[in-house]
């Protein structure tokens, strides 16, 4: 005979979250952990989708906000099974980045590798720092206008 130790409060914290969720659960909009990076004149974020499907991820960028959608559908239980655990959050993931007017949001790449999707966004050819050449009076009088 095996002894089971009982918590009667996890018990009625895992009913609740099954019944009005916690970010973890079925429904809802999830959240991504993520990383964010400045790397030269890139600025690279990695979001973990572990379990996401390269063509369930839809990435958009409107008024410099760029969103990031995916979907992990649930996993598929045959009649018969009884689900002990699930931990494992599924459904959709969103995620919103307000881009700043420095970044060249036209040329954003997205590359998906082992449930981590990267994103490489470059600083804006106008936000780039540049050299200013200084000239003297005797300089600016001797070109010609």
């Amino acid at each position: 005979m095996a002894l089971v130790r009982s918590d009667p409060f996890r018990e009625l914290d895992r009913l609740a979250q099954q019944l009005w969720g916690d970010g973890r659960t079925r429904s809802g909009s999830l959240s991504m952990p993520m990383d964010a990076f400045r790397k030269g004149e890139v600025f690279l974020v990695q979001i973990d989708l572990p379990g996401v499907q390269s063509d369930a991820i839809d990435l958009t960028v409107e008024d410099n906000v760029l969103t990031v959608k995916a979907e992990r559908p649930s996993p598929e239980t045959a009649d018969g099974v009884q689900t002990l655990v699930s931990e494992r959050p599924f459904g959709t993931f969103s995620r919103q980045m307000f881009l700043g007017d420095n970044l060249d949001v036209d040329r954003i790449q997205a590359n998906y590798e082992a449930g981590v999707l990267t994103l490489t966004i470059p600083v804006a050819a106008h936000a780039k720092p540049r050299r200013i050449e200084v000239t003297t009076k005797r300089e600016r009088e001797s070109i010609p206008a």
